[in-house]
């Protein structure tokens, strides 16, 4: 529980006094702190609470019922406490053979592409997917998700060469380095788009590297091949400049996936049929997923670490 969004603290907070219909109180016991749960802490994403300061952050993790089953779930009113109601409809099992903090880690990793591949892009076998930040945890994921769906090709783009063999032992066919010179970015998917035409783009970047993708598949007249474009993320930026050239020239669709952006079936979908599926790749170990683990009292170590490039913070509590 953190008061305070810039500096963590531990405070003392109640246990819920009253459950309500379709709910259950979860003994938490991991919780994975992502990119999401410290931007809304911080109150810069745009699901923040217009009051961070004084909430339980953390949004989903794995937790025991009150039967003693093992389970990940999720709280809109936050899981970084000893104790969370979360919704009883979307319990997931948590599988012998898969330790806390990887399942408490792999939903939210897995939710970004899945989600994005299955129903915004709805991904066909043999497709050829971009995926434009590939090197950190999500994009890893997205890797093995796509691949597990069928994708027919995987496209890579990242800014450190020296992952791309981790990258390609994970499923990835193409590297694409970001560089500072996006005139060369877009260059490489123009070619690369007329080789093998790109069905679908994975955009967990944004910023300026969106827009040299998207300069990149412009067309010059004649017909082009349909690309969807999913904005998944923006760690590089929340804004692009877009030419309306592009969108008139292309065979485009530009959408989201994010929260908001899906139903309440398709969230449903996502983790009484998807989550299983990742979690027994996982504990069959066809799933990699990287984790480093923080006792409760380390919060404030665990804000401020550097963790290594695909690798995902996780807080064990019990």
């Amino acid at each position: 529980m953190y008061p305070n969004a810039e500096v963590p603290e531990l405070v003392d907070w109640p246990r819920p006094a009253s459950i309500d219909k379709g709910q259950v109180l979860l003994q938490v016991k991991a919780v994975a702190i992502k990119n999401l749960d410290i931007s809304k802490a911080m109150g810069k994403h745009y699901s923040s609470s217009k009051n961070p300061e004084g909430q339980i952050i953390g949004t989903d993790g794995v937790g025991l019922t009150p039967e003693g089953k093992r389970v990940y779930g999720f709280s809109k009113d936050g899981m970084l406490a000893e104790y969370s109601l979360v919704d009883s409809h979307f319990l997931v099992p948590v599988p012998d053979g898969l330790d806390d903090a990887t399942a408490a880690a792999i939903p939210n990793a897995v939710m970004g592409s899945a989600m994005a591949l299955l129903f915004r892009a709805k991904l066909q076998p043999g497709e050829t997917v971009l995926i434009n930040g590939a090197t950190g945890v999500t994009g890893r994921v997205a890797i093995q998700v796509a691949r597990y769906y069928k994708a027919g090709k995987i496209i890579v783009t990242g800014r450190n060469k020296e992952v791309w063999p981790a990258l390609k032992a994970l499923g990835a066919d193409q590297w694409i380095t970001l560089g500072e010179d996006l005139d060369i970015l877009s260059a490489a998917i123009r070619q690369i788009n007329m080789e093998t035409p790109i069905d679908i783009v994975l955009d967990y970047l944004w910023g300026n590297s969106a827009a040299a993708i998207l300069s990149g598949l412009k067309g010059n007249g004649g017909f082009t091949h349909p690309c969807r474009y999913v904005s998944i993320g923006g760690m590089t930026g929340d804004k692009i400049e877009l030419s309306s050239s592009i969108l008139r020239s292309t065979s485009l669709q530009l959408m989201g996936s994010g929260l908001g952006s899906w139903s309440k079936e398709e969230v449903g979908q996502r983790l009484l049929e998807i989550i299983p599926v990742f979690f027994k790749l996982a504990a069959e170990g066809k799933l990699e997923m990287k984790t480093r683990i923080y006792p409760l009292d380390q919060i404030k170590t665990l804000w401020n670490a550097t963790l290594d490039s695909g690798v995902r913070a996780a807080v064990q509590i019990f």
